[in-house]
């Protein structure tokens, strides 16, 4: 079993590594033996990313949503060593109670701005549909490769917005319409990409994390845990094994699937 699930010899690219998951992404490959290309669109980020991974890793700053700077991280990747066996589409724009995109009333739906809507479904969708254009046809040519993108529960069922109230019954974050958009077209993506190269050795699947424990306020972080059946939020950690898993030759009898990793927060 430990055969099939290294990554020995395979390299990696990881797009949004900078992020609190990007890094537990890249850390998880690493681990399990791949070299990993980090890229963000921030360079010293994206270096930083992979600064205290052991092995030969590397750094590069990427804009998912130009096409030549995934054509010039495609050249440099496959000039310097020559292969691309794993594509992890994480780079997103997500609106969280700790960090919104927008403020105060402006993340109603009713307000919400037409110019960061579209923004978020250039970066989460286009973004994804770039990358495994321009990088997923060299696996294709290749006939080889697992392409992974990051979805989220919020791809499958709508946002609850409860949790979002104050204490004192107020609320003025909301989860917009933005995101659960683009995650539902990224699920959709995933089975076009897992269709149409199944033939040619590529494979291509969804993991979709629950909520993620990163500093929110404590009633948020408890009334996550009275909607989640395991009773708490995810730890960065909790996703390493399966996107190993999905990288690797452990399931290579897997393609255009949705694997839910919530803590049973769909199950009900």
């Amino acid at each position: 079993m430990n055969t099939v699930f290294s990554l020995e010899d395979r390299v990696a690219i990881v797009t949004g590594a900078a992020g609190l998951l990007g890094r537990q992404h890249c850390r998880a490959l690493a681990e399990a033996g791949a070299t990993v290309y980090a890229c963000d669109l921030k360079a010293d980020a994206a270096h930083d990313a992979v600064a205290d991974l052991h092995g030969y890793h590397v750094g590069v700053q990427l804009d998912v949503t130009d096409p030549e700077s995934i054509l010039e991280l495609r050249q440099r990747v496959i000039g310097d060593v020559g292969r691309i066996d794993v594509l992890v589409n994480n780079a997103a724009m997500n609106d969280m109670v700790e960090a919104p995109l927008s403020q105060g009333a402006s993340s109603a739906f009713e307000s919400y701005p037409l110019e960061l809507f579209r923004r978020v479904l250039d970066v989460n969708v286009t973004g994804i549909f770039l990358t495994s254009q321009i990088i997923g046809t060299h696996m294709a040519d290749v006939g080889r490769g697992s392409i992974i993108n990051i979805a989220s529960t919020y791809g499958v069922v709508a946002p609850d917005q409860r949790l979002y109230r104050r204490p004192d019954g107020t609320q003025s974050f909301y989860k917009s319409a933005a995101y659960p958009a683009s995650k539902g077209a990224v699920l959709m993506l995933t089975k076009f990409l897992a269709t149409y190269w199944a033939g040619r050795g590529v494979r291509a699947n969804a993991l979709s994390p629950g909520g993620v424990s990163n500093g929110q306020d404590e009633h948020f972080r408890r009334s996550y845990a009275e909607r989640t059946p395991m009773a708490r939020m995810a730890e960065p950690t909790d996703y390493q094994g399966a996107l190993v898993f999905l990288a690797s030759d452990a399931s290579s009898y897997m393609t255009g699937q949705n694997l839910l990793v919530d803590g049973g927060w769909t199950a009900w």
